[in-house]
């Protein structure tokens, strides 16, 4: 039986000791870690080897953590999480801006960065699934009858106690399985609710 992928980790810093620590401590910790001294060698590795979280150093010579935070925020879907030596509010302001999903003040202990490591992962799966639940409703509405596949929708939730994501990927799977056209099976869904609600409006 195969072992289970490990987690792969892109680590950013120009400072060759700290990258050194921090390869020692997250690969014993169980993670697949690649390393980058400077800006644009983090670029073309997270292109490369689309790592699952990238940690950054915000102050690097050159090009610094920031710039390589709007490329992967432009140019990839790689999450990532800032390191600095820094504490101070503006900074972590700022890299929240970037939309970083946390931020690591140096001296960095690895025991400690592991937790917030896996948080970090955690809400980074959670803004991807998000995301496409985002596309898949957009892709519904584009492709016609809008108003018909939000009413279904509605109805799967209710019928079934989920949550809208859970109903769109229903609604697909059930469009999927039947070979049918999206909103076809929102209509059909639509009319068997309100045939359901005729029945049990009728005295006995």
């Amino acid at each position: 039986m195969n072992a289970p992928a490990k987690i792969r980790l892109l680590v950013v810093d120009d400072d060759r000791i700290i990258l050194a620590t921090l390869v020692a401590g997250l690969s014993k910790a169980g993670f697949d870690v690649v390393v980058a001294g400077n800006a644009d060698e983090a670029m073309k590795l997270a292109v490369d080897v689309h790592p699952a979280l990238a940690l950054l150093d915000v102050e690097m010579e050159g090009k610094n953590g920031l710039d390589v935070a709007e490329f992967l925020s432009r140019e990839t879907k790689v999450p990532f999480m800032f390191l600095s030596a820094h504490g101070e509010e503006s900074i972590v302001k700022q890299a929240a801006s970037h939309g970083a999903l946390g931020f690591l003040v140096k001296p960095l202990n690895v025991t400690q960065m592991v937790p917030a490591i896996r948080s970090a992962l955690e809400r980074a799966h959670d803004i991807q699934h998000l995301r496409q639940g985002a596309a898949m409703l957009a892709d519904t509405l584009v492709q016609g009858k809008g108003r018909q596949s939000l009413i279904a929708i509605g109805i799967l939730v209710e019928r079934h106690r989920i949550n809208c994501d859970e109903a769109l990927e229903r609604l697909h799977e059930r469009a999927r399985a039947s070979g049918r056209p999206v909103e076809d099976v929102a209509l059909t869904l639509i009319e068997q609710a309100e045939t359901q609600a005729r029945a049990a409006g009728t005295p006995g």
